[in-house]
Order: C-alpha cells, then sequence, then structure tokens
C-alpha cells in the first residue's frame, strides 16, 4: 500500500516534533539581523498566489506553511501533496494563496520557496524513476539513499516518500549498514556482523555491503538482514541473485539490495525480481528544482 492510499495520515504526521526548529533555523539564517525591505513595505494586509511555472510533483506543503505560519501569514492550498503541477493549458497553475502582513509575505518568500522547489524537484524524479521501473517490471522497493544535504535531510526524504519512493535510513541510529570500511576495519565481514548484533540488539536491523557472492554467502552466515551488491553490473546481478536465493532458500531469511551509480537511464538493465531493493542517490542529488513564484496581488 503506497502512503497516499485511503487509510494513510498526511505525510507531515511523520514528522517529528522539532521540525519546526529548522524552520526558524532557516528564517534565521536569511535575516539575521536588520530586515531592511521589509521597513520599507510596512505590515499592511496583502495576498500574494503561489505561482507553479514548471512541470512537477508538488512537495513540502507543511515546510512551506511553517514558514509564513512564523512569518505571521496563512497559506490556503488550491493543489494537494503529491498532485502534479499542470503548465500545459496556460502555462503555470496557480497552487497556493497567501495571506498577511506584506512584510511577512516577503520575509518568507524566498525560504519558503527555495524549500518547496527543493523538495518537489525530488518528489518530481522519485516518481518518475519508480513509475519508470512499474513499467519495466520491477516490483521491489526504490529507495534513495543517506547522500543529503546536512541540515537539509527531513525535506530531502520527506520529499522522496511524496514521491512514492522508500526513503531508505534516515541516519546512523536507524539500521546498521557496514560498508567496506568498516568490515576492513575490524577484520571481517562475520567479525563485524556479530559485533553490530551485540551493540544493536534485536530491534535494529543490519545491512552489509558486499563487493562479491563469496562475501555476500559469508555476510548471510552471519546473520545479515539485508545484503547490498555493491556496483555489480547488470548480468553480475542477475546471476548472483538468483544463484543466492536458492541457495540459502529455506535456511536464511534476508533481503537483496543494488545500489552504485544507479539512474534512470542506465538501471533498467537490472531488473529481476530476485532483488528486493534498488536503492540510488539520483532521485535526490543534482535533481532539477520545480519552478514557482509568489507574486503579490496589486
Amino acid at each position: 500500500m503506497s502512503l497516499s492510499a485511503p487509510g494513510h495520515g498526511s505525510l507531515a504526521h511523520l514528522l517529528p516534533p522539532s521540525w519546526k526548529t529548522q524552520v526558524t533555523a532557516w528564517l534565521a539564517e536569511d535575516t539575521p539581523s536588520f530586515d531592511y525591505g521589509g521597513f520599507v513595505v510596512g505590515d499592511g494586509p496583502r495576498t500574494a498566489t503561489l505561482w507553479g511555472k514548471s512541470a512537477g510533483v508538488i512537495a513540502g506543503r507543511p515546510f512551506f506553511d511553517e514558514v509564513f505560519q512564523q512569518c505571521g501569514c496563512t497559506v490556503e492550498w488550491h493543489a494537494a501533496e503529491g498532485s502534479e503541477v499542470d503548465v500545459v493549458s496556460s502555462g503555470k497553475m496557480k497552487v497556493a494563496t497567501v495571506s498577511g502582513p506584506v512584510r511577512g509575505i516577503l520575509l518568507g518568500e524566498r525560504v519558503a520557496l527555495n524549500t518547496l522547489s527543493r523538495c518537489s524537484g525530488i518528489a518530481t524524479r522519485s516518481r518518475e524513476l519508480v513509475a519508470k521501473l512499474r513499467a519495466a517490471g520491477y516490483e521491489g522497493i526504490v529507495a534513495g539513499t543517506r547522500k543529503t544535504t546536512p541540515g537539509f535531510r527531513l525535506v530531502e526524504k520527506y520529499g522522496m516518500l511524496a514521491g512514492g519512493a522508500d526513503a531508505h535510513r534516515m541516519d546512523l541510529s536507524a539500521m546498521v549498514m557496514l560498508k567496506d570500511n568498516h568490515v576492513w576495519s575490524r577484520g571481517s565481514i562475520t567479525d563485524a556482523v556479530r559485533a553490530a548484533k551485540a551493540a544493536a540488539g534485536f530491534a535494529v536491523k543490519i545491512e552489509v555491503e558486499v563487493q562479491s557472492e563469496a562475501e555476500a554467502d559469508e555476510a548471510i552466515a552471519a546473520g545479515a538482514d539485508i545484503v547490498m551488491l555493491d556496483n555489480f553490473d547488470a548480468e553480475g546481478v542477475r546471476v548472483a541473485a538468483r544463484s543466492l536465493k536458492e541457495r540459502w532458500a529455506g535456511k536464511h531469511s534476508f533481503l537483496l539490495e543494488i545500489s552504485g551509480g544507479l539512474k534512470s537511464d542506465n538501471v533498467a538493465p537490472y531488473v529481476c525480481q530476485d532483488i528486493d531493493i534498488i536503492s540510488t542517490s539520483s532521485i535526490h542529488q543534482g535533481v532539477p528544482h520545480v519552478d514557482f513564484s509568489l507574486k503579490i496581488e496589486h
């Protein structure tokens, strides 16, 4: 079931209590001392229209709302979270209306637009990749990575979810991922998994990145929950995944993940049902922003 299916709450309900302090920090960064423009315009009541000017998925409404709430304004939305910006008919789409003191509208304008544009861009790229893989017959999980922007991870992970992708692990505490550097530092996959299990206990999953089928066997035997076949070519993925699933059937339960340079234009050959997770940073790194503008009515 997708997060947009009936029975699910709003994506905003996922956000932790601390997220609003991030918005406060963004506003403090943008106006660290005097608001000279605000002095010029004053605090008379005005209304502004949020226009969507390029095609894409609308995502990040809670962040947009909070920016303007902290600036003393209100937002009325004319498009749902996760809906598409339609620019075919008129070249732009009325997405929301912002009302409040003109100083507050202009104070929050750039912070709100930047956040919404970035989050929507990630949601758009996520939806595009998920759709492409579904069309190619892939039934597994499409996930992002932890290669996110420091201080902006919550927004970027939110965008992945809004676009229908899995956010993967949120941080180092959410899951143990033993990469090559962990294994080399510990000495072996077996010892690394053993140490991870001793600290993480039964409630935290353990994933191991492997470079060969033999390393995958070692990780599974040691009790890894997820095995990542990292930087395998497409044929290598198909052969290793089938072999591993057949060899360990009925012995150990595990998931197989592939990652490493996968993008919309090269991922199709990797599609096979023995792979449970396809993870990629291409849905959130270097993605085009969706173009929005905010215009005060006059």
